[in-house]
């Protein structure tokens, strides 16, 4: 059973019409700019956020491990910390919490299917994200099919580090749509950016475009638009001719939000991206129309 992180309501930024956004917890990629990096391990984790505690130290006189320290460099020592939450129990302001929760299919279908009556008005639905639903390929195919039972259109958003014979067999027959990121095209970056080779998310796609085709699913590539890294004119044109040899014609570019920053903070693990200034600011309007028209001959969606 994997861990989930939230299952967001009322969404206008994850597929058509209204959504509710189903966030998985852990991630074969180790991408430096994560923008949920609270999603990139399996297990549960303690979350700690400064602008919220109050200073009244319940948490320290709760804490039986001696995890917790005003003098630390992130307040929890996670290699003390026993998962206990007891401190999380006496924290009165909500600064310290539980990141990620094991839930059964039928509950995150339950949740789900309260916003049934906004996905038939609006023509939206639910939209699997994370971290990487397909490292839980039973789970998630479960999942969907139960959602498909009460009407419910789906979508799943994927890095495509996954095996394709088992994704084509257990996901794409009940997925509505796949929403497929691509990020580095050049494969020692993608190593050092993502920590691993593009080489099998590369060959999934090619062989999900026609798949995709056959069966009338749309197949939706995505750019997260990443100063310095992804949204430079070298690998967007290198990924957009990469597009069109697949067949290809549709691609989304997702601007680049710095909020993410404060999430790993939080973690206990700041970003050695944090020093950078272009990490730290949003793109202009002028950044992101050099980028669109690196994608030529594609249409943006």
């Amino acid at each position: 059973m994997p861990l989930i992180l939230e299952i967001k309501g009322n969404s206008l930024d994850d597929g058509p019409g209204i959504r509710s956004v189903v966030f998985f917890k852990g991630c074969p990629l180790d991408c430096s700019w994560c923008h949920n990096p609270e999603s990139k391990r399996t297990v549960a984790e303690m979350s700690y956020d400064p602008a919220e505690c109050v200073g009244c130290d319940a948490c320290l006189d709760a804490c039986g491990r001696g995890a917790l320290s005003r003098d630390g460099a992130h307040f929890i020592d996670r290699d003390r910390c026993d998962m206990c939450l007891e401190c999380v129990e006496a924290c009165p302001s909500g600064a310290l919490s539980r990141v990620g929760k094991p839930m059964s299919v039928q509950e995150v279908a339950a949740e789900i299917e309260k916003d049934l009556p906004f996905f038939r008005t609006s023509g939206g639905g639910a939209t699997m994200s994370g971290g990487e639903p397909t490292m839980f390929m039973g789970f998630l195919a479960r999942l969907l099919a139960r959602l498909a039972e009460s009407g419910i259109h789906t979508i799943v958003e994927t890095c495509g580090q996954f095996d394709a014979s088992e994704f084509e067999r257990e996901i794409l027959p009940r997925a509505g749509a796949v929403y497929y990121d691509l990020k580095v095209f050049d494969d020692d970056l993608h190593r050092r950016e993502c920590g691993v080779s593009n080489a099998r998310i590369l060959e999934n796609f090619r062989r999900m475009q026609p798949e995709c085709e056959r069966l009338g699913k749309e197949l939706l590539a995505r750019v997260p638009l990443i100063p310095g890294v992804t949204a430079t004119r070298e690998n967007l044109e290198a990924i957009a001719g990469f597009l069109k040899s697949c067949g290809a014609s549709r691609v989304a570019l997702l601007e680049y939000n710095p909020l993410w920053l404060e999430k790993s903070a939080k973690l206990g693990r700041p970003s050695p991206c944090a020093s950078q200034r272009s990490m730290r600011s949003w793109m202009t309007r002028a950044e992101i129309e050099q980028c669109r028209r690196a994608m030529a001959g594609l249409q943006i969606v």
